[in-house]
């Protein structure tokens, strides 16, 4: 099952996919829906069933007018928080590695990069009940830093750069007793700078503080193993840039049971009622083949099994925006 957010009359309301042409309806929007799943200790499909209504949008007209939103929302973005993990797919170290080595006087030593990654495919995927590696955990923002599929993805002026992540992405509502409950999966752009983050690695944090985007459909139910996906750049209406991208955990070197455990184990992370949004990592950026963004670039990334490609131009900003700072 696949479910979409949109705006319907002004409220946030969520509507099963029935297919590329049309949406259903439901009662509620998804935290809601969620929420009420929890409360009752019952599926979130049948919960869905349950708050179906007779009214049928079209799909492409809520795209035509700006009225798809995230799949999963917070009424109060700062109670929603939007992490991930880097390092996780299988092919993704070399990239990363050649990102971040410098000359080094023993050319066999491995970089920082490598040992992480190395210790994923050593021990990412532990056995159930084991805890398995830590991997690499970043922070992105709150719900502020969301926007929405076909929305653009705005590049603050202090940039150096603006690339795509293709991944999948893990969204969650926390129960009234700290509980996390995995809602289900979407596409996601990560959008990174990845300028910054090769200049120093200890720069990382700072490349991650950009806005990002996930949906359109979020997938309730079991992940496939392997997807096979492609993430593209189109400039001017023509493919600058296209390469095809696997996901799911048969190329990961870590679960996604070991990445949701690391995450969630912070007792900060565990606060009732609020929404947490988790990217995966992914193995393939344009950035590693070279391609520099433009203001108006497109970026389409696609997984079959995820119905809708998720879509988001670029917006380049011309002047800082900072406050200064003043003292009381």
């Amino acid at each position: 099952m696949r479910i979409i957010q949109c705006l319907h009359q002004g409220e946030p309301r969520a509507a099963m996919v029935e297919n590329e042409h049309t949406v259903r309806l439901l009662e509620a929007d998804t935290y809601t829906l969620a929420r009420r799943a929890i409360a009752n200790s019952q599926p979130l499909t049948e919960v869905i069933e349950a708050t179906l209504t007779e009214t049928r949008l079209d799909y492409q007209q809520l795209i035509d007018e700006a009225r798809l939103l995230p799949p999963l929302t917070h009424a109060d973005p700062a109670h929603c928080l939007v992490t991930g993990t880097g390092l996780t797919h299988l092919g993704s170290a070399d990239t990363r590695s050649a990102m971040h080595a410098k000359a080094q006087a023993d050319e066999s030593q491995l970089t920082d990069s490598m040992r992480m990654f190395k210790l994923g495919v050593e021990g990412g995927k532990p056995s159930a009940g084991d805890t398995g590696a830590q991997p690499e955990w970043f922070y992105k923002g709150d719900g502020d830093c969301v926007v929405a599929p076909e929305a653009a993805l705005p590049v603050p002026a202090f940039a150096e750069d603006a690339g795509e992540e293709p991944e999948l992405a893990g969204l969650y509502v926390n129960g009234d007793d700290g509980r996390p409950w995995r809602v289900g999966y979407a596409i996601g752009n990560e959008f990174s700078d990845h300028v910054t983050e090769r200049f120093n690695y200890l720069w990382l944090a700072h490349s991650k503080l950009r806005h990002c985007s996930f949906g359109p459909e979020l997938l309730i139910g079991e992940l496939p193993d392997h997807l096979e996906g492609t993430s593209r750049i189109v400039r001017d209406g023509e493919t600058l840039w296209e390469k095809p991208f696997l996901t799911g955990e048969a190329n990961m070197a870590h679960s996604l049971a070991n990445l949701e455990h690391h995450h969630f184990k912070y007792a900060g992370f565990r606060r009732p009622g609020d929404v947490h949004v988790h990217f995966f990592g992914t193995a393939t950026l344009s950035f590693a083949d070279g391609v520099e963004t433009r203001d108006g670039d497109r970026f389409e990334i696609a997984l079959p099994a995820f119905g809708r490609t998720l879509r988001n131009p670029l917006t380049f900003a011309t002047e800082d925006t900072a406050s200064p700072i003043h003292s009381l």
